[in-house]
């Protein structure tokens, strides 16, 4: 991104509400703002309901149909439901050597050290990702995990390589203070010709009893684990980012690895009926009978904030039904309540103030 670009992105981060490290006067670069974005009630508002938002059973029941009204309480149900998602997904693969990466190729955006690098992910399968850190700063800094969507583009969308420049999260946050993490899909490695479905058979493969989005977790935790030990990072302030696929992920790494202090999940679909959960590469045809729902992974990550960015394409007013009921969820933990909805209603896009809201989330929470 040309200096010229990123100002005019400070700018209107600036308009928008936000003021970024560099311009703070913070004591330290990358400390969090250490307050509420201004616009949380807004994205807590009540959507109009519509036709395809689903019913959800509530939240705050336990197992008997009784009221839940102690953390206590909300944790036992926690420990079932987060039990049944993992049950569900099958064992997740293994490697306990920390990843140790390679960088392979480096360049120099405005304001960043951009580096692609090679580490291990399942042992003995190669991985590639873009790790992204600020020139001028020392740590402890943020740490993001940005997650790219479906495109052939992969890892150099978010990097800022190639693709939509509204999408190049690593590459923008790198340049507001944060160090960042792009890593590849397992769908892409080494895929060659082979369609998405046959990438995803040959994961089947090696690990028969696995659906495709308990691999996906674990690239992502494994990748969270190389951010994690760079120098530069505070280990304690890390979140994940993502659109459309890279939403789904960041849902599912929020939900279970709690080392996610801060979450963005932009037009992933919150419900398993809302997109295309039922791919073999996500979570198979088995999910349409499991009989439950994307909610209780809400519930999962209370009270860490998570923001939902829709479009009213695979996201939107019909998705209100979920943080309505992760609120209550919330509200257990006490005031604030640091998760909504932001409807742009634009499609399935990243529209420049659901990218800000976006930066300006991640930042505030961290």
């Amino acid at each position: 991104m040309l200096r010229r670009d990123f100002m005019r992105l400070s700018a209107s981060a600036a308009l928008a509400g936000y003021i970024a490290p560099h311009t703070a006067g913070m004591d330290r670069p990358g400390k969090s703002l250490g307050r509420e974005v201004p616009w949380l009630k807004e994205i807590q508002q009540p959507h109009k309901a519509v036709s395809s938002s689903p019913g959800l059973p509530a939240l705050r029941v336990d197992e008997d149909g009784r009221a839940i009204e102690t953390l206590v309480d909300w944790q036992r149900k926690r420990a079932l439901i987060r039990e049944r998602w993992l049950n569900f997904m099958g064992p997740l693969p293994e490697n306990p050597e920390p990843p140790q990466p390679e960088v392979i190729e480096e360049d120099h955006p405005t304001g960043v050290i951009r580096q692609l690098v090679e580490y291990e992910g399942e042992p003995g399968r190669v991985v590639r990702g873009y790790l992204i850190k600020p020139r001028y700063h020392e740590g402890p800094l943020p740490g993001v995990l940005t997650l790219h969507s479906t495109t052939d583009n992969t890892i150099e969308q978010p990097a800022g390589v190639r693709g939509a420049p509204e999408k190049a999260f690593g590459l923008k946050l790198a340049q507001l203070g944060c160090v960042t993490f792009s890593p590849m899909n397992f769908l892409w490695v080494d895929k060659g010709e082979r369609s998405y479905g046959e990438q995803a058979e040959r994961f089947r493969k090696r690990h028969p009893d696995t659906k495709g989005m308990a691999k996906m977790l674990f690239d992502a935790s494994r990748a969270l684990d190389l951010l994690q030990r760079q120098s530069m990072v505070d280990g304690e302030r890390l979140g994940v980012m993502g659109h459309s696929l890279g939403a789904k992920e960041a849902l599912y790494l929020a939900a279970f690895d709690e080392r996610v202090k801060s979450a963005v999940s932009s037009e992933g679909g919150i419900s398993t009926k809302f997109s295309n959960w039922d791919a073999p590469w996500y979570l198979g045809e088995s999910i349409r009978d499991f009989g439950h729902d994307h909610h209780e992974l809400l519930g999962l990550i209370a009270p860490r904030p998570f923001l939902l960015v829709g479009g009213d394409s695979a996201d939107g007013s019909k998705s209100w039904p979920f943080i309505e009921e992760a609120l209550s969820v919330y509200e257990l933990y006490g005031n604030p309540c640091s998760t909504g909805l932001f409807n742009h209603e634009e499609g399935h896009s990243v529209p420049q103030v659901a990218e800000l809201r976006s930066y300006q989330w991640m930042l505030n929470y961290m």
